[in-house]
This record gives structure tokens, C-alpha cells and sequence, in this order.
């Protein structure tokens, strides 16, 4: 059995205690539980911000993965918009969800240049390019505004989720179908 590189272990612990303790946590109990001492972890990266930034990037690419349809999936441009906010009704269901790990990252931080801010409203910048290009793409009038508007449910129903304490329940999908058929785009055939 291949043992897990000291950088993994400790991003994947970080990633892990931030998304569902805050990113508060101390660098004592960080370097624990990932089995790191402090000394490497600061070999490493120069500041618990780096760890954090880094953390975040990391798991960039496996929730977006997670949210976004296949490139070649076939569904039409419309269709591809409603994924993105099935998976989020879905994954609202789960006792795992805190809401996305990107917008939490950048609330509690209340610093807009935090390097772990700046790489959360980069991959968040990353979302709301997929709507504006889909929405580019089935010919809708003014693309930016309903990729932002789009954005704007998919944020306000990840925190509605982590205020209530209960899943979204087809909500995130219903809202979003609102404010595509008030942009003009009412189903498939686009």
C-alpha cells in the first residue's frame, strides 16, 4: 500500500475541516488529524492562507465534476442550465452539504483579496462562464445577465440550505426554470 504524499494529506485534511468546521480551524489540529507536523506543513506552504488557497483548488475540479454536465452529453443548452441545479437539489439532501465550498470559503473570510478568496471567486467566476455560455449558445439576448442571475439562485439556495438546515427539495431547479423562462427561455427547444 502506497503511502498518501505529506501535500495530499494535508490538503485533502484541510479541504475537508474548513468546508465543515470553518476555516478557523487552528494549525495544531489541522496538522493532526492530516498526520503532518507543523514543521512540514510550513516547508510546504509559507502561511495556513497558502494551505487554505490551495485546499480550495484542489477540489475545484472534482465539485465542479460533480455540478456540471459532460461536455458531449447530448442534452440541449437548456437542459444543461437545469443540471447544475439538480445536482444542487441533490446534493442539498445529503447530511454532508454546507453549501458551495466557494461561497463559504469567501463569507467567513470577509477579505476579497484572501488568497483563498481570490481562488473561490475564480472557480465561482468559473459557474457562472458555464451559464453565460449556454446561454450565449441557445441564442438568449443578454447572456451575462442571466448567467449572473442564475448565479445568484445557485449561491442565495446553497445558503438557504445551510440557514434552514433542510434540503432545497426541487426548489434550486423550480427557481432557476423562473428566471430562465423570465429571460425568455422557456424549455428544450432552445
Amino acid at each position: 500500500m502506497t503511502k498518501t504524499p505529506t501535500r495530499d494529506r494535508l490538503l485533502d485534511t484541510a479541504a475537508e475541516f474548513f468546508y465543515r468546521d470553518g476555516v478557523h480551524i487552528g494549525i495544531d489540529a489541522l496538522c493532526k488529524a492530516a498526520g503532518v507536523s507543523k514543521r512540514s506543513m510550513y516547508q510546504l506552504f509559507d502561511t495556513k492562507d497558502e494551505v487554505m488557497a490551495a485546499s480550495l483548488d484542489r477540489i475545484a475540479g472534482d465539485y465542479e465534476a460533480k455540478l456540471l454536465p459532460p461536455a458531449d452529453d447530448g442534452r440541449s443548452h437548456y437542459d444543461r442550465v437545469l443540471y447544475v441545479f439538480e445536482q444542487l437539489d441533490e446534493a442539498s439532501a445529503t447530511d454532508t452539504y454546507r453549501g458551495c465550498p466557494f461561497v463559504s470559503t469567501a463569507f467567513e473570510l470577509k477579505d476579497p483579496e484572501h488568497p483563498a478568496s481570490v481562488v473561490a471567486r475564480r472557480h465561482k467566476q468559473s459557474l457562472t462562464d458555464f451559464f453565460r455560455a449556454e446561454a450565449e449558445l441557445a441564442g438568449i439576448t443578454d447572456p451575462d445577465l442571466l448567467a449572473i442571475q442564475l448565479t445568484m439562485v445557485f449561491d442565495g439556495a446553497g445558503a438557504r440550505v445551510v440557514v434552514r438546515a433542510e434540503p432545497l427539495r426541487g426548489l434550486a431547479k423550480a427557481t432557476a426554470t423562473a428566471v430562465l423562462a423570465a429571460s425568455g427561455w422557456h424549455g428544450s427547444g432552445q
